[in-house]
């Protein structure tokens, strides 16, 4: 039997985000930015899966934040690998380009957490 593909182990099982797992999905985004003080999170929803043996969390979230081009929405995808002492992963953040923003919102729709887009208010 030829082993499964990526794309079909992308979809998670959800979780709530709890109070320890919030810091450090919040503390690594806060990392990668130019002004860690100035970012307010919104909607983050996670889920965990095994693949190839190892536990991961997948995130995927929205955070507002100064940037060089002003304040705006972010959407971001990470991973929290619980098995390795919690190590935080950013596996993606937009970089206001729309492909960027079409390719988190897809990869998060497929893994089963669905976030609004920022860029997207009625």
């Amino acid at each position: 039997m030829a082993p499964r593909s990526d794309a079909g182990d992308q979809r998670v099982n959800p979780i709530p985000i709890s109070l320890a797992l919030e810091e450090i999905i919040t503390g690594g985004i806060r990392q990668r930015l130019p002004d860690s003080a100035s970012a307010r999170f919104g909607t983050m929803l996670a889920g965990e899966r095994t693949l190839d043996g190892r536990q991961e969390i997948v995130v995927c979230g929205t955070v507002n934040a100064k940037t060089s081009s002003g304040v705006g929405d972010k959407s971001f995808i990470a991973k929290v690998y619980p098995d390795a002492s919690s190590r935080f992963e950013l596996v993606a953040m937009d970089d206001e380009t729309e492909a960027a923003r079409l390719q988190i919102g897809g990869t998060c729709r497929a893994a089963g957490l669905p976030i609004p887009d920022p860029k997207m208010h009625l």
